[in-house]
């Protein structure tokens, strides 16, 4: 006599699939997003603190990129 398979607790794939009557994930590619539709904010202060640490280490890693875009200082 076979022995009944334990309950267990149905996975979020199985809820999703029981709820939207179809397999998750949706099977063919992804809707493209309606660029149109984005609004950019910018919620930066007019002045961005930067510390003499925060300088030395862009220095460091980005002097000669700044010196050949800039010139040196």
């Amino acid at each position: 006599m076979p022995r009944p398979s334990p309950l267990h607790e149905p996975t979020a794939s199985e809820q999703l699939e029981r709820l939207l009557g179809e397999p998750w994930p949706f099977r063919g590619r992804p809707p493209k997003h309606d660029l149109e539709a984005w609004r950019v904010t910018d919620d930066w202060p007019a002045s961005v603190p930067v510390t003499d640490v925060e300088i030395a280490v862009f220095e460091a890693w980005f002097g000669d990129l700044f010196d050949e875009l800039l010139g040196p200082v």
